[in-house]
């Protein structure tokens, strides 16, 4: 029970950060997992995430209904979620934002390609999911299961998945693998804009991306990016 307690307080932690970050505006998530029972996952009631508060997380099946009936509003696009969770049991943690440095990507034929160091997380390319391709017009929003599996589909085991016209999701091995990732991302997207106003952009190789780092073994559980996170958004 402690160790979910905790787990609640890093995804509140977590919700603070994307908002004060600027990855999340008054819309976007991010989900847990249960680490007690794999089939089920955490995720706030319908709020935006510089708000959420731990009494706001709720319990979710992996179908996407809620584990306990409730009457409170809650995030329509749950779908994207759940259904990442059942394709990918190595996932922890789900983030769907609008990020605005990322919208580029998802609408141009410019990839989104690490060409900094803090952007190898997500790998070589990051793909681009069209909802269109499958479902014709929609709203754009993954309101169902199908669209969500079907944008796994196109996901893979990639890290995260650009949504046309939309957004992306970023998946994890933890919420704070999650949050890093996310962030990595725009602060990859920024370097990119900022490159081409001056020439053209050397990317990192596939053996830059892969390449291992092993100054990690001596931080011993240690993250000093995730304190400094939590202080920046105001949270302990």
């Amino acid at each position: 029970m402690r160790d979910i307690k905790a787990l609640i307080k890093d995804l509140v932690a977590a919700n603070r950060i994307l908002g004060n970050e600027g990855i999340c505006d008054a819309l976007g998530h991010i989900s847990v997992r249960n680490p007690d029972n794999p089939d089920t996952y955490f995720l706030s009631r319908s709020r935006s995430p510089e708000l959420v508060e731990e009494g706001d997380i709720l319990e979710f099946n992996l179908d996407n209904s809620p584990v306990t009936p409730t009457d409170t509003p809650i995030y329509i696009e749950r779908p994207i979620h759940g259904m990442v969770y059942q394709a990918r049991p190595d996932v922890m943690s789900v983030i769907h934002n609008h990020c605005e440095e990322l919208l580029p990507f998802g609408i141009t034929k410019t990839p989104m390609r690490p060409a900094v160091h803090t952007a190898r997380r997500i790998g070589v390319c990051v793909p681009v999911w069209d909802i269109r391709d499958n479902f014709g017009d929609t709203d754009l929003l993954v309101t169902t299961n199908d669209q969500g599996a079907d944008m796994c589909a196109c996901m893979g085991d990639a890290k995260a998945v650009l949504m046309r016209g939309h957004g992306c999701t970023v998946t994890g091995k933890s919420i704070q693998d999650a949050v890093h990732s996310a962030i990595g991302m725009k602060k990859n997207a920024r370097a990119i804009f900022t490159g081409l106003e001056l020439g053209e952009v050397t990317y990192l190789t596939e053996g830059e991306v892969n390449a291992a780092s092993p100054g990690q073994t001596n931080l011993r559980g240690h993250d000093r990016a995730w304190e400094y996170l939590c202080r920046r958004a105001g949270v302990a």
